[in-house]
C-alpha cells in the first residue's frame, strides 16, 4: 500500500514554469554589489537579514524552512526561484542539492545546483542527469503531521459521513470493541488488507458567519484492516484508544493529497476565522492543525498562506472609581502564519507554520 508521502511528494516543489525566473541573461553580479539595489527595487521580495549566500539541502528539510532561510516572507519563494535549464526535473529539490543566492538585473534569485547522487558506494558524477525516487525529494511542510491528521479523520464532511462505511456489529455479541476484536462493517470498502481508521462522529463545526454546519469533529477510536469482504465485511481492530461501538465510521488510511503545493499568498482577499483546533487542545502552536471557515469558493487552494490574528478580547475599564465598563475591546494582534493543505467548498485545513502568540478558536485569518 502506498504511503501518503509517495502521493504527496510529487508536488512538493511544484512551481509552474510560468512562476520560474526566465533564463539567466548575462553574468550574475555578486550579492554584495547589488544588495542595495535589490532591496530598493519596487515589488522585490524582502530577504531574510540573516540569509545564507548558499545552502546545501539536508534530509529532513522542508521547502517552507528553506524559504524562511532566504526570505522574510516564505510565500514569496516563487518570485526568487531560478532553476538552471540544464538541470533535469528542476521542480524537485533533493538532499545534497546546493541553493545559491545570486542577483539578476538587481533582483534576488535562488539558483539550483544538483548535488552528487549516491548509488551504493559509487558516486554519479554527471551534473546534468539525475534519477531519484519522488520520495527522496524534500516536502513542502512536515508530511507526518498532515498524514496523521487526515488518516485519523479528525474532521468529517457531511458527505463523508453519509458515504463512509460504518460498524453494524462487533463479533461475539460484544457491546463495545477494542484492539483484537473483529468488527462487522457495511458500506463500500477498498478490499482485503486495506487499512482504515475507526472514527466516532463528534460535535458539529459551525460557521460563525451564518450558523451553517460545515462538518463534524472526527474522534479517533482506533485502526484496523479488512480481513474479509462481504455485506457485512469483517475488519480486524489492530489498535484502539477508546471503545468502538455500532455506528462508528471508517476512514481510509490511503490518502489522496494535493498535486500542486508551494507556499503562496491567496489570489484574492480572504478573511475568515478559526472554527476548530485539533488534538483536543484549546491553544494552538507550531505544527498543529486548525480548521477555518473559508474554502475553495473563497479562492483558497493548497499552499496558500494566511496570517492569524489573535482576536481582541473584552476587558473591564476601572479608571473611574465605582464604575467598570466591560465593553472595551483590545486590538487584534498578529499571532502567526498557517498554510492551507486541503480545501473544501466552505472550509479548509491549515497547518500552523509559525506561532508568535497563542491562537484560539474564533481568532481571525486573512491575507499575509
Amino acid at each position: 500500500m502506498k504511503t501518503p508521502r509517495s502521493v504527496f511528494v510529487a508536488a512538493l516543489v511544484g512551481i509552474s514554469a510560468s512562476l520560474l525566473a526566465p533564463g539567466l541573461a548575462g553574468a550574475a553580479a555578486t550579492p554584495a554589489a547589488l544588495l542595495a539595489g535589490a532591496q530598493a527595487a519596487s515589488g522585490a521580495p524582502e530577504l531574510n537579514p540573516a540569509h545564507p549566500e548558499s545552502y546545501t539541502v539536508k534530509r529532513g528539510d522542508t521547502l517552507w524552512g528553506i524559504s524562511s532561510m532566504f526570505l522574510r516572507d516564505p510565500w514569496h519563494w516563487p518570485q526568487i526561484w531560478y532553476a538552471n535549464p540544464q538541470v533535469e526535473n528542476p521542480h524537485l529539490i533533493y538532499p545534497g542539492d546546493v541553493l545559491t543566492l545570486v542577483y539578476v538585473d538587481g533582483q534576488p534569485r535562488v539558483q539550483l545546483q544538483r548535488g552528487p547522487v549516491q548509488a551504493g558506494n559509487t558516486e554519479k558524477l554527471s551534473p546534468r542527469v539525475r534519477e531519484s525516487d519522488l520520495e527522496s525529494a524534500i516536502p513542502a511542510i512536515p508530511l507526518e503531521v498532515i498524514g496523521a491528521f487526515l488518516s485519523r479523520g479528525s474532521v468529517l464532511q457531511k458527505d463523508e459521513i453519509r458515504k463512509a462505511p460504518y460498524v453494524v456489529s462487533i463479533r461475539g455479541q460484544h457491546m463495545i470493541g477494542a484492539a483484537g476484536n473483529e468488527l462487522y462493517v457495511r458500506g463500500k470498502l477498498a478490499g482485503v488488507d486495506h487499512g482504515y481508521s475507526v472514527v466516532k462522529v463528534g460535535r458539529p463545526l459551525v460557521d460563525p458567519d451564518d450558523g451553517a454546519t460545515l462538518g463534524y469533529e472526527g474522534i479517533y477510536v482506533g485502526a484496523g484492516t479488512v480481513r474479509r469482504m462481504g455485506d457485512p465485511a469483517t475488519v480486524f481492530l489492530t489498535d484502539s484508544t477508546r471503545e468502538a461501538v455500532e455506528g462508528d465510521r471508517l476512514v481510509s488510511q490511503q490518502l489522496n493529497l494535493p498535486a500542486a503545493f508551494v507556499p503562496s499568498a491567496p489570489a484574492g482577499k480572504v478573511e475568515g476565522s478559526i472554527i476548530a483546533v485539533m488534538d483536543g487542545v484549546s491553544q494552538v502552536g507550531q505544527y498543529q492543525v486548525i480548521v477555518i471557515n473559508r474554502g475553495s469558493r473563497h479562492g483558497l487552494v493548497p499552499g496558500n498562506v494566511l496570517e492569524v490574528w489573535q482576536a481582541g478580547r473584552q476587558i473591564g475599564d476601572a479608571s473611574k472609581p465605582g464604575r467598570i465598563s466591560r465593553n472595551v475591546t483590545l486590538p487584534e494582534e498578529k499571532a502567526g502564519l498557517a498554510m492551507v493543505f486541503r480545501s473544501y467548498d466552505r472550509m479548509s485545513y491549515a497547518l500552523v507554520m509559525r506561532a508568535t502568540s497563542e491562537m484560539h478558536v474564533q481568532d481571525v485569518v486573512r491575507n499575509p
